[in-house]
């Protein structure tokens, strides 16, 4: 067939076919994407498309076998003898061959959508970075990305703890209205699933083309379940899949797609586990048994610059839910030499109250673990600069919520962690919740800028879409707003619409917890599993420390805010919040 085919053509279209025929091993394979694009790889571009139907069409003019490409009998007459047919082939080989005869040349940035970067720290407190304020821990290349583009400066995770943060990461929608509200696992593995109706940010760009990769720890469904990656949109997945099972950083596998991965780690080292019985605290080799050979980050950011190469031609979209700084306090002792010629006093973390695994020096750990996600994210930005694709690439970076609650192994007064914010992961109060958050995009965000725009982590799927030009595709149902007239340069602040109306948080866990942001109010209530709980009222402008409650002296505005978190509830029987209403499951 392939001798014969191109024997019978003119030297031009059989240049053509033989570039097809190299791209896709047959005319019959290329038709065949035309005939039944059901069959396609996920990942299949525009220019292959385009050389398909440039093999079918001329491939069929020379006689190609019909029956082996899958081509209805009704329409190969046609193909066959119609002028017009035969010269669109024609003409449409002449426009792309200078292109496809040397290769999948990418089409200028100018002309196509812009790749996506999401890089989602684990636990990363709003003080945490130097660019927000950070004095011991130093992160300078997430420093120079926030001069390089904006701050958001009143960002909110999704929630105030992993899972359903990153459900309304990934679906738009706010805690009231999201599947996942709490953290819960569904044993042998995984967390409780996003349904497969739900529709994700990754489902919505790989629909519009995007090649999808999400690389670190998941948590929103299990291996099988309806929610697993593979399922929610994502062409390719690498890390941990469970919540639990990233709480060491030395395991014995990992998921590569839909199989597991062995790690040089024999044993793996446990996420929970105490000092040997009779082991001196006192003696740094008590902790040897804590430490492991093979560095999941290590895997999990070779494989996300892997992804990054082959998918250089674009568009990608590249989700990196690092599992750092979450504890355990797990970081090759290497890079804790920077920390550990500076003295700190760093009394071991010993476990005597339970946590994670114990560690000889704290806080040069937890220091030294925030400095390797910034290497991380270096490495990212500086891969794209050798793919030459930088400037057309959008990237996030954010945390899924506030610094951790454990201060006996992560001492956050020592670094301020949150700084004058109130609470901590767990917490709907601000330092449970506001993160920090940088986005650049060369040419559309100025450098150097920041926004106090109130924006959540239901803002990004519409302000991705319309990045992308798919913002006619955005749910009705989602929640989030468009970011784009506030991170974009043509911004100009104080116009009419830059504050939105109101933003909502609820959590079933710690309690159970609710709160809704307008303006400079904030209203929470807390406690709500026991049943009905009384609202706080906090003014932000002048109180960002949530010390001082103002309820009393503004009734108005707290029963306009107990309207609007009424409201934005819906009921969960899966995640149920007693003083909300819900009902609780029979016990």
């Amino acid at each position: 067939m392939h001798v014969r085919t191109l024997s019978g053509l003119p030297h031009l279209e059989s240049t053509v076919v033989a570039t097809g025929i190299a791209r896709f091993g047959s005319p019959e394979t290329a038709c065949g994407l035309w005939i039944q694009p059901h069959n396609l790889p996920r990942q299949t571009s525009q220019t292959d498309f385009q050389v398909a139907l440039i093999v079918m069409l001329v491939s069929l003019s020379a006689g190609g076998d019909t029956h082996a490409m899958n081509i209805p009998s009704f329409c190969c007459s046609w193909l066959r003898h119609s002028t017009l047919a035969a010269s669109f082939a024609l003409s449409f080989a002449v426009g792309s061959l200078a292109a496809l005869a040397h290769g999948d040349e990418p089409r200028p940035p100018a002309t196509r959508p812009p790749n996506v970067v999401l890089i989602v720290a684990d636990d990363l407190g709003y003080r945490e970075l130097g660019c927000f304020g950070q004095e011991k821990i130093r992160t300078p290349r997430l420093d120079a990305l926030a001069s390089e583009g904006m701050r958001l400066t009143r960002h909110y995770a999704g929630n105030a703890v992993c899972a359903p943060s990153r459900c309304v990461l990934m679906t738009g929608k706010h805690p009231g209205h999201a599947i996942v509200r709490d953290n819960k696992s569904t044993p042998p593995e995984g967390q409780y699933p996003i349904p497969a109706a739900e529709v994700t940010l990754a489902e919505l760009l790989h629909d519009a083309g995007y090649a999808t990769g999400a690389f670190g720890k998941w948590g929103l469904g299990g291996p099988g379940s309806p929610g697993e990656p593979l399922r929610q949109g994502f062409d390719r997945f690498f890390g941990y899949n469970c919540q639990a099972h990233a709480h060491s950083y030395y395991p014995d596998y990992l998921w590569d797609n839909d199989r597991r991965i062995r790690l040089e780690n024999d044993p793996a080292v446990p996420g929970h586990a105490g000092l040997a019985d009779g082991a001196d605290p006192a003696d740094p080799r008590s902790y040897d048994a804590f430490k492991g050979c093979d560095y999941a980050p290590d895997r999990i950011y070779e494989a996300a610059l892997a992804f990054l190469r082959a998918e250089k031609d674009g568009p990608f979209f590249l989700y990196y839910p690092s599992i750092i700084p979450h504890v355990a306090l797990h970081i090759p002792d290497d890079e804790l030499t920077p920390y550990l010629e500076l003295g700190w006093n760093d009394p071991p973390f010993t476990r005597t109250g339970g946590g994670y695994t114990p560690h000889f020096t704290p806080r040069a750990a937890y220091a030294a673990m925030i400095s390797r996600l910034d290497r991380e994210v270096g490495g990212i930005l500086d891969e794209l600069d050798t793919l030459g694709v930088a400037d057309n690439t959008l990237v996030i970076f954010t945390s899924d919520n506030g610094a951790t609650h454990l201060n006996d192994e992560v001492d956050v007064d020592f670094f301020a962690s949150v700084g004058e914010l109130r609470g901590l992961k767990g917490s709907l109060y601000e330092g449970g919740i506001r993160v920090p958050a940088i986005v650049r995009w060369p040419g559309h965000v100025a450098a150097g800028s920041e926004s106090p725009f109130i924006s959540g982590f239901e803002d990004w799927l519409p302000t991705i879409l319309e990045a992308a030009g798919c913002g006619a595709d955005i749910p009705a149902e989602v929640d989030g707003l468009s970011l784009m007239s506030q991170i974009t340069e043509d911004n100009v602040p104080g116009l009419p619409g830059s504050q939105r109306p109101f933003l909502y948080r609820e959590f079933a866990g710690y309690g159970g917890q609710q709160c809704v942001l307008a303006g400079r109010w904030k209203a929470i209530r807390q406690q709500l599993r026991k049943g009905p709980a009384p609202t706080e009222l906090y003014d932000l402008e002048a109180d960002r420390s949530e010390a001082h409650d103002v309820a009393a002296e503004h009734p108005n505005i707290v029963k306009r805010l107990e309207a609007l978190m009424t409201r934005e509830h819906t009921p969960s029987s899966t995640f149920p919040i007693a003083g909300l209403g819900d009902e609780l499951p029979a016990r």
